[in-house]
């Protein structure tokens, strides 16, 4: 499962436990969001080989529903140990910009994939998502933070992404209809390995 990261097995650690305190955190600043007990249904949407489900969202949510575009990475993860256990819910071979959810959720998590879409396309399945969500619920975007010395988007030609500004996002976010409950960066990677920042955004429909 953590083939993806490479030698840097050390870095999803890091990841997971940042993830972890910070949905605990929001967790207390939603009245009617269960604290003390799994949330009934959640979302990893691009998924990839199941990291994130594995490591996080297994023990947060009882079933986790499946968003990823490549069929052998979701084949690996239904047929896994969360697979028999029931924890993998439905599966949808679908990009970001191709889901549009037919449940209520708990939780939506989306983490290192929006780079991917154009800002109208991140708009659109921001939106989708808030209207997705019980009344309780809320969505978790993670991604890399430009370091762009003139306060830019930093874009790669490379695979064809783009890594935003808190600024982006924040107009994305504004513009989807959701506000921040909470933002934090994630703490504790080595500086020596000089890797972009990662900030996560906890959101909910605007009132």
């Amino acid at each position: 499962m953590l083939a993806m990261l490479g030698d840097f097995s050390w870095y999803t650690r890091i990841d997971l436990r940042g993830s972890k305190s910070f949905l605990t955190k929001v967790r207390r600043l939603i009245p009617a969001l269960p604290r003390d007990q799994k949330l009934a249904l959640g979302a990893d949407c691009g998924a990839g080989v199941g990291r994130i489900t594995e490591g996080f969202l297994s023990e947060v949510c009882e079933v986790v529903d499946i968003v990823e575009p490549v069929e052998k990475f979701t084949a690996a993860l239904k047929e896994s140990e969360l697979g028999g256990r029931g924890v993998i819910g439905d599966v949808y071979n679908v990009g970001l910009e191709g889901w549009n959810p037919e449940k209520e959720y708990d939780l939506i998590w989306t983490q290192w994939c929006v780079g991917h879409l154009t800002d109208s396309q991140l708009v659109d399945f921001v939106a989708r998502c808030r209207e997705s969500l019980k009344d309780s619920g809320l969505m978790v975007v993670k991604e890399n933070q430009s370091t762009d010395p003139s306060g830019k988007d930093m874009y790669d030609d490379v695979d064809s992404s783009v890594t935003r500004t808190d600024s982006k996002f924040k107009e994305i976010f504004q513009a989807a209809g959701m506000d921040i409950v909470k933002s934090e960066m994630q703490a504790g990677f080595p500086k020596q390995y000089k890797l972009l920042p990662v900030k996560m955004y906890a959101l909910r429909p605007k009132n």
